[in-house]
């Protein structure tokens, strides 16, 4: 394939996880599963030229059901701003923002620090993009467009999930349609120096495992901070742009799915009630890998209201409310993003003690690791038990 990111033409696939669902078409429950709904090829190819790991193709087409920002992400997002502001990066007066389709907006924590819009075809002091960037097929012209709209003096920040700590976490199932790229600093340098830019300062986060924000100027700049010139050593000793180290992703892939499978089927022996919160893409390839049912897990709850009453693809399992998912009174609730976790547990205190969180296979528990909940448990090292807080 020709790359998204130069151009270039040498790309070898590092991640195949056949043909899944669409991560963002959620079926109504009541309809019947079609063999075409899971009949959309997920692979991730990398660029042996720029290093930049990305979406092989997608033939589905957007849907994008509104979510709910989640607190994890609202909270990052006022770190971010503070931090950003402090390192000095905030000057000017004017912003503008290429937003995510999953939502979420740092407009109006730059509204309060006295930015605004600016006047129409004019460049903006700061350019902001927080997620959004992966979203584009054609990722150089999509990144020249936010060069542009950066005024000559002014400062862009990007903001993204880390291939590094992607490929650290075996966070596999972070692949998904519609999102066209996955960033190491090492190919976003590259990228942005195509562009007549450079990296000034990087900033890195916990969120989603590790996120990294960058602040680029204009122009070849000798001010580099020694955070990037070390994110980017980190980088180079994982060896985030070689083959070999993305490979490790079809590992845990292949494994992951096999363990969740094992484990609700045990579960559902012992008449163990599972459930799970967060109808989220990244559960969608893992639902569909693992083969999972309604006899196996019997909901997954969600916040938003566009998902419930609609059901997992490529499964029959129902999405429905929190409010039900506490009116049911599930053995064991398995949450599928671990940044919500503190939230829920705030939220839905009746579940306290039920809470087992899903996380990725490089966060290996001890092998002496058991799930606690409801007595001697099965050993599975994609899985952790968190105790009420």
């Amino acid at each position: 394939m020709i790359c998204r990111g130069c151009a270039g033409s040498d790309t070898v696939r590092v991640l195949d996880l056949g043909c899944t669902p669409a991560a963002d078409h959620f079926p109504p429950e009541w309809s019947a599963i079609d063999s075409c709904e899971s009949a959309h090829p997920l692979a991730m190819e990398l660029c042996r030229r720029c290093g930049l790991a990305q979406l092989a193709e997608d033939d589905t087409t957007p849907e994008e059901p509104h979510g709910v920002e989640p607190l994890a992400l609202r909270k990052q997002a006022a770190d971010a701003v503070r931090t950003v502001a402090v390192s000095g990066f905030l000057d000017g007066d004017t912003v503008l923002e290429f937003g995510s389709p999953h939502g979420g907006s740092w407009l109006g924590l730059l509204a309060a620090r006295g930015f605004c819009p600016p006047p129409p075809g004019r460049p903006a002091s700061v350019v902001l993009d927080c997620f959004g960037l992966m979203h584009e097929a054609c990722q150089r012209s999509a990144l020249r467009e936010r060069v542009n709209a950066t005024a000559s003096d002014g400062v862009l920040l990007l903001q993204f999930h880390s291939l590094a700590a992607i490929v650290t976490h075996r966070q596999w199932n972070a692949l998904r349609h519609g999102h066209y790229a996955y960033y190491s600093l090492t190919a976003l340098q590259r990228m942005l120096t195509d562009v007549g830019m450079s990296v000034s300062h990087a900033w890195e986060f916990d969120l989603y495992g590790g996120t990294v924000l960058i602040a680029a100027r204009h122009g070849v700049r000798s001010d580099t901070s020694h955070t990037v010139h070390d994110i980017l050593a980190a980088e180079h000793a994982l060896g985030v742009c070689e083959p070999r180290t993305l490979r490790i992703l079809q590992q845990a892939a292949d494994g992951h799915a096999g363990a969740l499978h094992s484990w609700l089927a045990t579960m559902a022996g012992r008449g163990q009630r599972v459930y799970a919160y967060g109808a989220a893409s990244r559960a969608v390839a893992l639902f569909s890998r693992a083969g999972v049912d309604h006899r196996m897990l019997c909901a997954v709850a969600d916040a938003s209201p566009t998902k419930q009453g609609r059901r997992m693809p490529g499964t029959d399992v129902p999405i429905i409310s929190p409010t039900q998912l506490l009116a049911d009174d599930p053995d064991v609730v398995l949450l599928t993003i671990a940044d919500l976790l503190p939230e829920v547990q705030s939220q839905l205190p009746g579940l306290t003690g039920k809470w087992v969180v899903d996380i990725a296979d490089g966060d290996r528990p001890d092998a002496d690791h058991t799930l606690a909940h409801g007595g001697q448990q099965p050993r599975w090292n994609t899985l952790r038990t968190y105790p009420a807080v």
